[in-house]
């Protein structure tokens, strides 16, 4: 028998209710909130075979009460883990470990971030995905979006104000324009993806931009207010064109700047991809 199923001293007493699944989340420690070491927990155990294929993983309040956490961490914690092929959801019935051979072919891991050309590329991704959500977000976005999106761009302000790279606020604005979709996909796709899709995890361009970190972080700024702006006046068009700007405009920086030394190391990248 596999030691993890193997019951601690203190769950003997209720050996007869226990629950291999429940046990591996049991022993998971990790800060409040956390999305990354939900994922990271039940990724590693289906990877190491303690959660087997076809095994139904704990209910969201299992894991809710599990992990301390809200529903909406749970929630965005199993969409990457669906995004990344080892789950699959099974609507009102629960959520199921996938064979590899169920997991498909789609991915883009840290390894696709090797080389500047490498996130030009997915910037060029994005800028066919991202400029619709935007167009989307402007026709369907409710008060609660807007007010998340505001809140966004007031910590991206705040970040560039302090010694900072500014990369969380930035990849929260981008993920609540998916939200504001009003289709999961979009979000998921983004959860999937995480910060590394924010060249500036990757490639020091605000340290080595021309201008000064300052500037070039009040200029990214100035570009998603127009985003923010056109989702605010409910005009897709607009809201469309600002994003494509937006990105562009980060896809042309890169280019002018393209030299393998602003790579950063591989390890920070593995570092930041979750948060």
């Amino acid at each position: 028998m596999n030691s993890w199923k193997t019951p601690s001293p203190t769950q003997t007493a209720d050996a007869g209710n226990a629950h291999p699944t429940r046990d591996v989340l049991a022993r998971a420690r990790r800060p409040r909130g956390l999305v990354g070491e939900i994922v990271n927990s039940l990724a590693a155990s289906i990877r190491a075979g303690q959660l087997t294929p076809g095994e139904k993983l704990p209910t969201e309040a299992e894991i809710m009460a599990q992990f301390d956490v809200s529903r909406t961490v749970v929630r965005e914690s199993l969409s990457k883990l669906q995004a990344s092929g080892l789950v699959k959801t099974r609507h009102g019935i629960g959520t199921f470990v996938l064979s590899p051979e169920e997991s498909g072919n789609f991915k883009i891991a840290a390894d696709d971030f090797a080389t500047v050309t490498d996130v030009i590329s997915v910037l060029e991704l994005r800028i066919s995905l991202e400029t619709e959500a935007a167009g989307l977000a402007a026709q369907r976005r409710t008060p609660d979006n807007l007010a998340a999106l505001e809140t966004a761009l007031h910590a991206f302000r705040e970040s560039i104000n302090r010694d900072s790279d500014a990369v969380p606020p930035d990849f929260q604005f981008h993920m609540e324009i998916a939200r504001s979709t009003g289709n999961r996909h979009f979000a998921d796709l983004m959860t999937y993806l995480g910060t590394m899709i924010i060249p500036r995890t990757r490639v020091n361009t605000a340290h080595n931009a021309p201008e000064g970190r300052l500037n070039y972080l009040q200029r990214v700024n100035t570009e998603h207010e127009s985003i923010y702006n056109a989702i605010r006046d409910q005009d897709p068009e607009a809201a469309r064109a600002a994003m494509r700007t937006h990105l562009s405009n980060s896809r042309e920086r890169l280019r002018r700047g393209n030299n393998a030394h602003t790579l950063q190391p591989s390890e920070q990248l593995g570092k930041r991809v979750f948060k």
